[in-house]
């Protein structure tokens, strides 16, 4: 069986060298990059299974490096963990944002990366387990290419965006409560509030209509059967 593979990308080289000794003891197959260029070069070379990215570098930030993973179509699939030292509230909402799966604040014990990286790593495996394209009243959302048609117009999500209205369609009929779909969403360990659930759910209907996700008064939404 292959490993899954890294690509931890920071500036602090000691750290590095800590983390990757970590990740290699837990099983996984570690590439390194000292700066954001470097590591979109590698993303785009070793298309890795999970990218540890640092916010605070020299010449290209994190945050950055995401904007421009986010932009590929096949780069945007893989799963964005934060590292780092800036632990204020907004950052955080912006990597979230962007489409980080998570953010972790430095400093953090290896037990506790690899715990966490191992939960965002479940979380995409059993994504992956469901039927990567979904079709339903006029509208096909394919995860393959992270794409939405609707009566013939392609529509590209961000990332997080993408990822609500499919796990939705593909409970066509059900109706979620917000708080499931922070955790399956987004992850049960990442602190963010109902409302944002809200949010995105508007930014849908903005740009493929209204007409495919019900709101469930008090209770949460609901993808039209």
């Amino acid at each position: 069986m292959n490993k899954v593979k890294i690509l931890v990308v920071d500036d602090e080289e000691d750290l590095l060298d800590l983390i990757s000794y970590n990740l290699k003891k837990a099983g996984y197959e570690v590439s390194t990059a000292i700066n954001g260029k470097k590591g979109i070069e590698l993303a785009k070379r070793q298309k890795p299974d999970l990218i540890l990215l640092d916010i605070m570098m020299p010449e290209m930030n994190g945050i950055e490096v995401c904007e421009v993973l986010m932009r590929d179509e096949i780069l945007k699939q893989i799963p964005v963990v934060f590292l780092t030292a800036r632990g204020e509230e907004e950052i955080e909402v912006k990597t979230l944002d962007l489409g980080a799966d998570d953010f972790l604040a430095k400093p953090i014990s290896t037990t506790k990366l690899v715990s966490r990286i191992k939960a965002v790593l479940r979380r995409y495996k059993k994504s992956e387990e469901e039927n990567p394209i979904v079709e339903a009243h006029g509208i096909k959302i394919d995860k393959i290419r992270y794409i939405v048609t609707v009566d013939n117009t392609e529509y590209t999500l961000p990332k997080k965006e993408f990822e609500l209205l499919f796990y939705l369609a593909s409970r066509k009929g059900k109706v979620l409560d917000r708080q499931t779909l922070l955790n399956e969403v987004w992850g049960n360990n990442i602190y963010v509030i109902d409302r944002t659930v809200d949010v995105h759910i508007r930014k849908i209907r903005e740009k493929i209509g209204d007409e495919f996700i019900e709101t469930v008064k008090g209770v949460g939404y609901r993808f039209k059967e």
